[in-house]
């Protein structure tokens, strides 16, 4: 990882549902939030007072699948236009916190992506830091691609998920049983 530049001038926060409430009171200045498409807008954010708050809803799914909702290509495109609206908020910009149900898949996916956005070249980094923020993440492919494409990353982001993904399972072998069992051993390196 570079030690010359850190990838954002904001704290980033990633969590699920259930850890909302811990974070209100710590000047979060923008929240994304992915929530599956029937859940309910978590109360907890109705707790943040007077911040920059982007709601998208789909299911944590990596294709599309009969009753479930994908992340399409237009949701990636309001993902990276919050991005956007961080970077222009500039020292306002102070801590952005970045969730879904369980702060596991789509929100680690898409808070690589909001650090790799205007760091091109950068994109391993930003996937190796979620290794320390959320020890027990599997960002989201889809998010992953849509995102490298939307960037013209040319691969870079898909490359720095890969990174990401041998690391995790260098360090926690048993994962890649859980990954498979869960229906996703076509993501394993």
């Amino acid at each position: 990882m570079s030690d010359s530049q850190p990838l954002v001038g904001f704290a980033v926060t990633i969590c699920g549902i259930p850890d909302l409430p811990k974070f209100a009171d710590v000047g979060v200045s923008h929240v994304l939030s992915l929530i599956d498409s029937d859940h309910p807008v978590p109360d907890a954010l109705s707790t943040y007072g007077d911040v920059d708050h982007e709601l998208l809803r789909f299911d944590d799914v990596v294709a599309e699948y009969p009753g479930f909702s994908a992340c399409t290509l237009r949701d990636m495109e309001r993902v990276l236009s919050f991005g956007e609206r961080i970077r222009r908020a500039g020292d306002k910009a102070t801590h952005v916190l970045v969730h879904c149900h369980a702060g596991i898949s789509r929100s680690t996916a898409s808070a690589a992506v909001l650090m790799a956005q205007h760091n091109p070249g950068r994109e391993t980094e930003a996937f190796l830091r979620i290794l320390d923020m959320r020890p027990h993440a599997w960002p989201n492919t889809r998010i992953v691609e849509f995102a490298d494409r939307l960037l013209d990353r040319r691969g870079a982001l898909l490359e720095g998920l890969l990174a990401y993904r041998r690391e995790l399972i260098a360090r926690k072998p048993n994962l890649r049983q859980i990954v498979t069992n869960i229906g996703r051993g076509h993501e394993l390196p």
